[in-house]
């Protein structure tokens, strides 16, 4: 079946229509995030017909790329990426969560990094950039490599040493910094003209969004074609929620769900929440959080690119943004390590955290079928929780 065109990219603010031919970063009228449209006809007409519209049948295709329907129609770059777990709690029968640690590097990001660097090569771009807060560089850095593309990371120099091992391994070009990703960010954007890199930061290119998205449609598949309640998403950058809403627009356009839309759970730690913050305040967008520190690295996002598409989502989801403290985040993690056999990330231990803070509170029931999101996998953090087992006193016999 083939995969669709691009019939054009259009910005997600003031939906103004750019080229898809030629690399693209933001809205050239307003900054926007941009997203991909696609014509689509072909997948909904298959559907109509009776025919195999949802499903990717040719064995050769594995992982996201069993949605190839619904993305670019290029020969992609991939190291297994996608198709992760659902896992249902041992615990509670109406929770599933999606091990996305199960991922090539071990995290979502891989989703993204395959579908930017897949394009970057079908645009022949040569030289990529991007500030990480970890998981986000270890992912470029592989796909990088699997392309031959250069790959130039700026991380925080306190992220987990996994995170600094894999770039290095994958021989991309890491740069260490004293600071935050907001830091590394601005190094690239400064940098990045004279450099003659192509910067695919969250949200400023519009291909992430697209390998993200496949966890909308893994999702639903999973749970037979049928929405969830409630999906709970740890959400530093939050391109993995923008990227799911985008994957339920166009299932319900194609026709292949019904139903509600999930209330759509944005989860921040407290000591970095600037999206919990502006959904409790009623703002249309994040104020730069100050003095950003968690153990959870991937939610040290101090002012999120794309803040005011995840306010409009989790409100148009009748859903909400929480934070967790450190301690309610690594209590959740070795609950679940303890009595689920699953080491979550820190950031996952703040989604199952979530959760059972929005049941006390009753805005969720133990009816409710919901989704949560542990985005990688623990074992990138061993240096970081082991740590943390030492101040509580967890040690060897």
């Amino acid at each position: 079946m083939a995969m669709p065109r691009i019939a054009f990219l259009e910005c997600s603010l003031c939906h103004y229509h750019l080229d898809a031919s030629l690399p693209q970063t933001v809205c050239t009228e307003c900054a926007g995030t941009l997203y991909v449209r696609y014509d689509l006809s072909a997948a909904a007409g298959l559907e109509q017909r009776g025919q195999v519209g949802k499903l990717e049948q040719d064995g050769r295709w594995s992982g996201m790329w069993r949605y190839r329907q619904v993305l670019p129609d290029v020969a992609p770059i991939t190291l297994g990426e996608g198709w992760t777990p659902m896992l249902q709690s041992r615990r509670n029968a109406n929770v599933w969560l999606k091990e996305e640690g199960a991922n090539p590097t071990g995290t979502f990001k891989a989703r993204g990094l395959a579908l930017a660097v897949t394009m970057a090569r079908h645009y022949g771009l040569k030289k990529l950039a991007a500030p990480s807060a970890g998981n986000a560089g270890g992912a470029l850095a592989a796909y990088a490599a699997a392309a031959g593309i250069e790959a130039h990371i700026f991380m925080p120099k306190d992220v987990p040493l996994a995170n600094q091992v894999e770039c290095m391994a994958y021989g991309a070009r890491l740069t260490l910094v004293d600071g935050l990703i907001s830091d590394c960010g601005r190094i690239v954007a400064e940098r990045k003209a004279a450099e003659r890199w192509f910067d695919v930061s969250t949200l400023k290119e519009p291909f992430r969004v697209e390998g993200k998205k496949t966890m909308g449609y893994e999702l639903v598949e999973q749970l037979g074609w049928e929405y969830p309640d409630a999906v709970f998403y740890p959400t530093g950058g939050g391109v993995g929620m923008i990227g799911m809403w985008k994957a339920f627009e166009e299932m319900e356009q194609l026709g292949w769900v019904k139903g509600k839309r999930p209330k759509m759970i944005a989860i921040q730690a407290a000591g970095c929440a600037p999206v919990a913050r502006a959904f409790d305040e009623g703002a249309p967008a994040s104020r730069m959080w100050e003095d950003a520190h968690t153990f959870a690295s991937g939610l040290r996002v101090p002012k999120p690119y794309g803040d005011a598409i995840i306010l409009q989502i989790v409100r148009a989801s009748e859903g909400t943004a929480l934070a967790l403290t450190d301690d309610q985040i690594f209590a959740s993690l070795r609950d679940w390590g303890e009595h689920e056999g699953i080491l979550l990330s820190p950031e996952g231990a703040a989604a199952t955290a979530a959760y059972d803070q929005l049941r006390a509170t009753g805005f969720l029931t133990a009816k409710d079928r919901v989704v949560l999101f542990n985005t990688g996998s623990g074992n990138k953090y061993t240096d970081v929780i082991s740590a943390k087992l030492r101040e509580q006193g967890v040690s060897p016999n």
